[in-house]
């Protein structure tokens, strides 16, 4: 009899140790199951989110480069789908009623009333006209029309700039002008716009 309970005693401790190293296996598989399930997601997360670039951007800041003439405003830039996106904001409260050219020039600088900007960008060696037509400069951006507060604002899309692309659409570190006058688009080189009353340098975002 004694002999039957100590059989039946030893059974029951071995089942029951025999169980709990069944359900340490079976956590331990379920564990590392899910861990390379989470790795192989974030994995997957990371490989998507790299092969999404982020749009480049930039933008200029435009003030007045005569002390006599107010002038404020913005030009963000935004390359997407293989084309640059610009949106522009003058206010020049002294021009109200009135159109004022607008070119992109050779260099970001804005000293000496604008002159430090040079030339227009011209990087294809055309002669100056109006956008879109025969010929024209890269930096040909043409006359923005102003409200009666001196408010005026221009939208283009285009795949003749970058932002930092190669030398002949790169439009980084260069100068935004805003004249005085109107582009007659004829007047070789500048178009006989006038004055430079306002700057701004181009800079990436």
């Amino acid at each position: 009899m004694n002999n039957t309970k100590s059989l039946l005693r030893l059974f029951s401790v071995n089942l029951l140790l025999f169980s709990a190293v069944l359900f340490s296996c079976n956590s331990s598989t379920e564990t590392a199951k899910t861990d390379s399930e989470t790795d192989t997601l974030t994995n997957t997360q990371s490989t998507t989110e790299s092969a999404t670039p982020a749009n480049l951007k930039a933008e200029a800041i435009l003030s007045g480069t005569y002390t006599d003439t107010t002038l404020s405003g913005n030009a963000t830039f935004e390359e997407m789908n293989g084309k640059v996106k610009m949106i522009l904001n003058i206010t020049a409260p002294a021009k109200a009623n009135q159109s004022v050219a607008v070119h992109i020039h050779e260099h970001g600088a804005c000293g000496d009333m604008g002159k430090e900007a040079h030339g227009h960008w011209n990087p294809t060696n055309k002669q100056h006209g109006k956008w879109g037509s025969e010929s024209f400069h890269s930096g040909d951006i043409g006359n923005v029309q102003l409200d009666k507060d001196g408010k005026g604002s221009l939208e283009m899309e285009t795949n003749l700039w970058t932002i930092g692309g190669d030398s002949t659409t790169n439009i980084l570190n260069r100068g935004l002008i805003v004249h005085g006058g109107v582009d007659d688009y004829k007047t070789q080189p500048t178009g006989n716009a006038g004055n430079r009353i306002g700057c701004g340098v181009i800079n990436k975002l």
